[in-house]
């Protein structure tokens, strides 16, 4: 039986405890045993984006020393996985400790890549006919380069049409620390993105990362919109169930 560690990231910890079971439910169809630390924490990401470096690296060398086994660790999230990757690659490059972490982020997978190109697993749609359309995370994007995985996976599923969003690779507005610091672009720019996914005439919105859910779902509530936005591990273990979304 294969192993697999499983990175939760903050968000999936603190507000999406289901995406997780979700994520965990998903491996283990597959026949993987997933092994999940209870004293993981933050991938460093925010501290990275602002500036603090010093105390990223130690986070970085946390979780290398936590998920130390030689088991690929698993991200659901393309902001995650692509600071793990890639990000720690560039804090470390004149360090000490560089081999460790390299080795460390060679192991890292986001998960939408392991699904689809290492498992290459096969998704049977019980659900009903529906269009839905994708945000793609900027980090998700241009530093995991995970978006063709994320997009194979719903096109594994019949029944499940997926309509492109005309300015798919524009940011939502979170950008983590940003919408923090500058609500107004922030709030301005999601409801561009909102915007678009009207215009698809979609009801369904899905990601795979929590971050930009929680802000473009912030923005729909506030103006009674009538579009859900669901992640992309709980809209595949859905179908694959036949529940209704």
């Amino acid at each position: 039986m294969k192993k697999v560690y499983l990175f939760s990231t903050c968000l999936g910890t603190a507000l999406m405890g289901k995406m997780v079971k979700n994520t965990i439910l998903l491996l283990q169809k597959e026949g993987i045993e997933v092994i999940f630390k209870k004293d993981q924490t933050c991938c460093g990401q925010p501290g990275f984006n602002t500036g603090y470096f010093k105390d990223t690296k130690k986070i970085a060398l946390y979780n290398a020393k936590l998920f130390n086994e030689d088991y690929p660790v698993l991200v659901p999230s393309g902001s995650c996985s692509g600071m793990m990757m890639h990000d720690y690659l560039e804090l470390f490059k004149d360090d000490k400790d560089y081999e460790a972490i390299k080795n460390f982020s060679s192991r890292v997978y986001d998960l939408s890549v392991y699904l689809d190109k290492v498992l290459d697993i096969k998704l049977e749609d019980k659900g009903e006919p529906i269009k839905v359309t994708w945000h793609s995370n900027c980090h998700a994007l241009r530093i995991a380069k995970s978006i063709e995985s994320s997009k194979a996976l719903i096109k594994k599923l019949k029944n499940v049409e997926l309509i492109e969003l005309e300015h798919e690779e524009e940011c939502c507005g979170f950008g983590g620390t940003f919408a923090v610091k500058e609500p107004e672009i922030s709030n301005a720019m999601a409801m561009e993105k909102i915007k678009d996914i009207k215009n698809t005439g979609c009801k369904y919105l899905i990601s795979s990362d929590g971050g930009c859910l929680m802000n473009i779902a912030g923005t729909i509530s506030r103006n009674k919109e009538d579009i859900k936005t669901i992640h992309l591990y709980d809209f595949l273990l859905k179908r694959i169930n036949g529940e209704v979304l």
